[in-house]
C-alpha cells in the first residue's frame, strides 16, 4: 500500500515558492529512513496548494519517528514561506470542476452555505484526511454532498 499525507496551504503558491518547496523535499525524501530503512518517498504539488507526500510501504514502512521527520520539515517550510499547512479550519472548495478553488476559513464556509453561494449539490470539496495514494483519484476532490464536509456543515 501507498501511504499518503496531503498538507493543504493557507493561500496559493508564488512558482518560485513551489521550486524552493521542490528542492526540499526532493532532498528529504532520498533520505528518508525508517529504523535505517529507506523509504520509497515521493511527492506532489497540486494545485499550487496542496503538498503531497507519499511512501510505498511494499518496500519500507514508515514509522512513527519517520512521520515525526517529515513534520518537522513541513513546519520548518511553513517557517521560511510564511504558510499555515497544519491549519484543519481551511476549508477548500470550488463551484464545479472547470471552476477556480477557494481557501476560506470554516466559518466564512459555513456562511456561504447559509447565504446559498456554495450550492452543496454542485460544490467539490478536497478531503485532505486520506491515507492511501489509490483514494487520492477517487475520494479526494469530491461532491461536498458526498463528504464528511455534508455531515459536519449542512
Amino acid at each position: 500500500m501507498k501511504r499518503v499525507w496531503i498538507y493543504q496551504s493557507n493561500r496559493f503558491l508564488q512558482q518560485d515558492e513551489i521550486r524552493k518547496i521542490e528542492q526540499i523535499l526532493q532532498e528529504f525524501v532520498t533520505q528518508w529512513t525508517a529504523h535505517g530503512n529507506q523509504l520509497a518517498g515521493s511527492f506532489e504539488i497540486r494545485y499550487d496548494l496542496f503538498i503531497v507526500l507519499m511512501v510505498d510501504e511494499e518496500q519500507a514502512m514508515v514509522t512513527g519517528c519517520s512521520i515525526d521527520k517529515s513534520v518537522h520539515l513541513l513546519k520548518k517550510i511553513e517557517q521560511a514561506l510564511g504558510i499555515s499547512l497544519f491549519d484543519r479550519l481551511q476549508i477548500a472548495f470550488r463551484q464545479g470542476v472547470d471552476k477556480p478553488i477557494q481557501v476560506v476559513p470554516q466559518d466564512d464556509f459555513r456562511n456561504l452555505l447559509l447565504k446559498g453561494e456554495i450550492d452543496p449539490d454542485t460544490a467539490l470539496v478536497f478531503n485532505n484526511m486520506l491515507t492511501s495514494v489509490e483514494e487520492l483519484d477517487t475520494k479526494w476532490e469530491v461532491p461536498m454532498k458526498a463528504s464528511w464536509h455534508a455531515r459536519v456543515f449542512l
